[in-house]
Order: C-alpha cells, then sequence, then structure tokens
C-alpha cells in the first residue's frame, strides 16, 4: 500500500500533467482554430435542397410527349427548380400552370440572342415575369461574333437588355457558355472581355461548367476573381472521352469547383445532360449524387 504523501504527491503530478495537457491542447486549438473552423465548414457544406434544378434541355425528349408528366417525376426525384429551354408547343402561362401544379419553380429561361437583341425583348420579359422566374439568360452567340469585335457588341446590347429587365423588376440578364467562348482570339480571352465590359448591377453569367473545363477555364478561380456573377451554374459531368456524363459519374471535380461558390454568388445548381440514353434514369443519378454531396 502507498504512503499516504506518495499518493498526494502522485495525485498532484497527475492533475499537473492533465492541466497541462489541456491547457496545451486550447493553446493549439486556439492557435488554429480559424482553419479548423474552415475545415469543418467546408467539410459540412451542402447544396440546399432548395437550389437543385433540372435545366430542361436535358429532359427535351420526354417534355414533347408529356411536359406535365416530366415536370410531375422531377418533382418526385426531389428537384425544387427548372431551367426553361423550349417551350414544345406551349404557352409561357401553360408552362407556369404546370409547374405550380408539381410544386416546381422555374428560375430562368434561355431565350436567343437575336430576340434579346432585337425586338422581341419587351414580350420575353412579360414572359419570364408570368413563369415565375428571375433571369433571362442568352444561350449563345451567333459563330459569326466569335471574335473581339463580336463579344463587344455582345456587351453592350447585354448591358442595355439588363437594364431593361432590372427596370421591371428582374435579375440580371445572364449569359450561358460554350468551350469556344473560352479561346483566345486575337490575342484576347472573349470571355474576359464580357466579364470586364459588362456592368456587374446588370448582366451575370450561368456558368456550364462542363463547357468552361473544356475550354481551359477554372471555375473555381472564376467565383473568386469574379464575385457574384455567377448566379446559376450548369452541373454537367465530362466522361473520361470528353464526352457527356450523369452528374458525379465522371471526371469533373466539383467538390473542389463548390468551395468557391459561395464568393461567386451561386444560387442554383442546375443539372444537365445534352444526351441521356434515359433522360429519367440521369436526372435520379445526378440528383441523388448532389443532395449527397458535402465539399
Amino acid at each position: 500500500m502507498a504512503d499516504t504523501a506518495d499518493t498526494a504527491d502522485t495525485n498532484g503530478d497527475t492533475r499537473r500533467a492533465f492541466l497541462g495537457t489541456a491547457l496545451g491542447v486550447a493553446a493549439a486549438a486556439a492557435t488554429g482554430s480559424t482553419a479548423y473552423a474552415a475545415e469543418t465548414a467546408r467539410c459540412r457544406r451542402r447544396i440546399p435542397p432548395s437550389g437543385i434544378g433540372m435545366h430542361l434541355y436535358t429532359m427535351r425528349s420526354t417534355l414533347a410527349k408529356d411536359f406535365k408528366g416530366t415536370l410531375a417525376r422531377l418533382a418526385a426525384m426531389g428537384y425544387a427548380t427548372v431551367g426553361v429551354s423550349g417551350r414544345h408547343g406551349n404557352t409561357a402561362a401553360a408552362i407556369r400552370g404546370m409547374l405550380d401544379e408539381t410544386r416546381l419553380k422555374a428560375v430562368l429561361e434561355h431565350v436567343g440572342y437575336d430576340i434579346v437583341s432585337g425586338g422581341g425583348l419587351p414580350q420575353t420579359l412579360e414572359d419570364i415575369h408570368t413563369l415565375g422566374a428571375r433571369w433571362i439568360v442568352v444561350p449563345s452567340l451567333p459563330g459569326s461574333m466569335h471574335n473581339p469585335a463580336g463579344f463587344r457588341e455582345a456587351a453592350r446590347q447585354f448591358n442595355k437588355a439588363g437594364l431593361a429587365a432590372r427596370e421591371s423588376g428582374l435579375g440580371p440578364l445572364l449569359f450561358h457558355n460554350h468551350g469556344l467562348d473560352h479561346q483566345v482570339v486575337e490575342g484576347e480571352n472573349l470571355y474576359e472581355i464580357l466579364l470586364k465590359e459588362t456592368d456587374p448591377d446588370l448582366v451575370a453569367f450561368e456558368l456550364d461548367l462542363y463547357w468552361a473545363s473544356k475550354g481551359g477555364a477554372d471555375p473555381r478561380s472564376l467565383f473568386v476573381q469574379h464575385r457574384r456573377r455567377f448566379p446559376a451554374l450548369h452541373v454537367k459531368d465530362m466522361a473520361p472521352n470528353g464526352g457527356f456524363a450523369d452528374v458525379g459519374s465522371g471526371i469533373l471535380d466539383f467538390p473542389s469547383m463548390f468551395d468557391t461558390a459561395r464568393s461567386g454568388g451561386v444560387k442554383q445548381w442546375l443539372v444537365e445532360h445534352d444526351s441521356p440514353a434515359d433522360p429519367f434514369a440521369s436526372a435520379l443519378n445526378s440528383y441523388t449524387y448532389l443532395a449527397k454531396l458535402r465539399y
């Protein structure tokens, strides 16, 4: 049996060791608290359910046969929003009625450059309001405009249309990119022309992650360098052969891209697959991946 004095000394040493360890841990935690908190927040971040949508170009073959039924199946999967791309003979009012019945919300519609820059803008603004959406999106520019002069003219037209959109109570005009939009022509990056020569209050971007990556752009850097200019994304994956893939089954590093999405102002993650063998299976696979994703 230990002597009482020895026991007291041992207990005191134990308490001192414990306190020293605790203080050391606390000091270490305090020193690295910012990094730890940032890492913890990063690992736990997720896409809000209200932000996961479907760009309806993916579903064009099924929409042509049963528009409302297609919307109902997307809603049943968990999708909250849609981007409209092709009405398949329906009016804006008819589509809004089907969206309301299926409890989906349209957030944007793709409208041709010739309509936005021509005389069709007033009707487009009215239709966007009817759909209950927020953004007009120009999906592409004519091939003849793929040069610095053409993109500068597009920037001028976008600013003009963006002002009209704002005055009507909508969000900024958005531009959707393809791979060629990121090329350097006559010593200038075409996409950078739009970023620099459009008013951030009037014009923003729906960044297609597949086409941006294929064109050599870095979405992660774009979100940081051009803050709050990317309210919507096309989340489209790339197969190993460079083709299209269901989201999460390809080679694109979405967690890394999304890590800076908050800086970019991303509010909508819209799934897209340009040529799915089975649109509903593709939609379900992509939704399941995004709903589970932590980044």
